[in-house]
């Protein structure tokens, strides 16, 4: 059986997180190593998520004396959906998860309630810009843990 979570990633949330911390930046391109400690996603990590972004056609990196990271799209036509889905697709529920052929592509009711509600999720991130995120002054964008949102240092 296929499970259907409405839940982030950490890929995802990471990924999120990075790119706000680019859209806050003064600097045009940002290197691995001061977005990792400003959106306080482990380094390692955060190099495989950028190379995911990168690949998405979302970011953009270059190496050598002054180069870094910076985002291809401006953070006010960059969605929440999109970066989401370029590390970590949301997954609809496009036929019968359990396989039963009389239901094919006609979800019962509880598979119908369930991507519904992804429905809801994709229309909100599809929605919602980076910028909104981070904010209109980017002055002091936003991190969270736990329970507990803080500005970014």
């Amino acid at each position: 059986m296929v499970a259907y979570g409405f839940m982030l990633s950490q890929t995802a949330e990471y990924a999120l997180r990075a790119m706000v911390a680019l859209a806050t930046g003064k600097q045009t391109a940002r290197t691995a190593l001061d977005l990792a400690k400003e959106s306080k996603v482990p380094f390692d990590y955060l190099a495989k998520v950028l190379n995911l972004l990168s690949r998405a056609g979302l970011v953009s990196g270059q190496r050598g004396r002054g180069g870094g990271f910076q985002s291809v799209l401006p953070a006010g036509k960059l969605t929440v959906l999109q970066v989401v889905n370029a590390v970590d697709p949301l997954k609809r529920i496009r036929t019968c998860p359990l396989g039963l052929k009389a239901h094919g592509t006609n979800l019962c009711p509880l598979h119908r309630k369930l991507d519904d509600a992804l429905l809801s999720v994709e229309q909100a991130f599809a929605s919602t810009t980076i910028e909104s995120l981070a904010g209109q002054s980017f002055a002091e964008p936003a991190v969270c843990e736990g329970d507990t949102c803080h500005a970014m240092a």
